[in-house]
């Protein structure tokens, strides 16, 4: 079996875990709250959807991560390092690459087990499977 080796220009720690969910975002230069879904997520940052044309790197955001099961938004900074639009047409959505900056100090065990159970959850009809063996 082959060994591949990172590409050199691959910067990232952590793996990308697919992760839709609802966020809501404020630009600190304008306050403004907009509505977004994340595309992926990992421990230092996300790449979420949005039709905001204004924003760009290195803007940086308030943020509310909407995480499934959470009683509270989990909240945040971050910084957006890229923008790419998703298609060619005019009104095409872009995905914003974002470096989070701080997650709040009472927050971060609601993030961190959300980022665990992504990793570890096993799919629901392998659970049933363990279950009728044992």
């Amino acid at each position: 079996m082959a060994k591949t080796e990172p590409k050199p220009s691959e910067r990232r720690k952590y793996i990308r875990l697919f992760a839709p969910m609802e966020i809501a975002y404020s630009n600190l230069a304008d306050g403004k709250v907009h509505s977004a879904e994340t595309r992926d997520i990992s421990p230092e940052g996300m790449r979420f959807r949005a039709a905001d044309k204004v924003l760009k790197s290195p803007d940086e955001l308030e943020l509310k991560l909407n995480i499934p099961g959470a009683a509270n938004p989990v909240h945040a900074t971050g910084k957006i390092v890229w923008k790419e639009k998703v298609t060619l047409e005019d009104n095409s959505p872009f995905d914003f690459g974002l470096e989070f900056l701080e997650i709040e100090e009472d927050n971060k065990n609601t993030f961190l087990k959300f980022l665990c159970d992504l990793i570890y959850k096993l799919p629901e009809d392998k659970k049933h499977a363990e279950k009728k063996s044992s």
